[in-house]
């Protein structure tokens, strides 16, 4: 007749791959510990701090100006501070051309009148001529025709002279109105010029407030780094090192195992047992 017998087993593992990174791991962790007794600032950022300080406290020198500016574009930027000269030079230009303008030129040109006194003058002494050789000069027919001859000479001149003066109204009416709005137009154009050079100003004044402050801010930029530089480093190695460190591990195992016995070999085992618990309770020396 046969049996089994089992028996366990205990095995404890363990691996440390990351011992050879202890050293650098310690030393990485005493360089974190001097950085965070360090935060203080340093005298390089405490100077810069105090001129940005006392800058601030000082205020923008340019505030005035641009709030001078504001005031100016709330008053309508003086967009008409130049009216008046507009309307001088608008009456001394309407004074001049207005006669012409408003028709009252119109037959009044003087050059005209002795253009046609001329007429008259010329007709009249070949009309005259022409009755006067014939015994009839005074006559009714020398009058009739010398009004005839006056007529006819003179009304090419006339129709010419009115049309002439008529195209010269309605030029001097459109010459007016354009000069208005040409005359407007320049004075606004030049307004406009005078605020886009104002609002130039406040730019120049931020960028001046900029360069003012460019040396304090230089300076916290370059401390900054010399902050960051030995952190930066510290990262980079804890990047490394911790991945390392990680790889360690402990562990415990148990292992059972059954073994298959005869009979015999189980009363062998029996027996060995008993005789080792007789010869354990023994008297000894017997």
């Amino acid at each position: 007749m046969g049996g089994q017998s089992t028996s366990t087993q205990t095995v404890q593992s363990q691996s440390s791959p990351w011992a050879a990174a202890q050293p650098a791991l310690q030393t990485m962790l005493s360089q974190i510990s001097a950085g965070l007794n360090n935060t203080g600032l340093t005298s390089a950022e405490s100077s810069a701090l105090d001129t940005l300080k006392n800058n601030a406290a000082a205020g923008n020198p340019y505030a005035g100006q641009i709030a001078g500016y504001a005031q100016t574009l709330l008053n309508g930027g003086g967009a008409t501070a130049q009216a008046g000269k507009l309307q001088d030079n608008l009456s001394t230009y309407r004074s001049s051309l207005t006669p012409y303008a408003n028709g009252s030129m119109v037959g009044s040109n003087p050059a005209l009148m002795a253009q046609l006194a001329q007429i008259r003058s010329d007709v009249g002494d070949s009309v005259n001529s022409q009755f006067a050789a014939a015994g009839r000069d005074f006559s009714g027919m020398n009058q009739m025709a010398y009004g005839r001859g006056v007529a006819a000479a003179e009304a090419p001149v006339i129709a010419a002279q009115y049309n002439q003066d008529v195209a010269n109204q309605l030029a001097a009416a459109g010459a007016l109105y354009n000069a208005g709005n040409t005359t407007a137009n320049t004075l606004t154009q030049m307004q406009q010029s005078d605020l886009a050079n104002r609002g130039q100003g406040v730019t120049v004044a931020q960028s001046a407030l900029d360069a003012e402050n460019y040396g304090a801010n230089a300076t916290l930029a370059e401390e900054a780094q010399r902050r960051g530089i030995p952190v930066q480093a510290l990262s980079l190695l804890a990047q490394i090192g911790v991945p390392i460190a990680q790889l360690g591990q402990q562990g415990n195992s148990t292992t059972t195992g059954t073994q298959q016995k005869s009979g015999v070999d189980q009363f062998a085992t029996i027996a060995g047992g008993i005789s080792n618990l007789v010869n354990a309770f023994k008297p000894k020396g017997s």
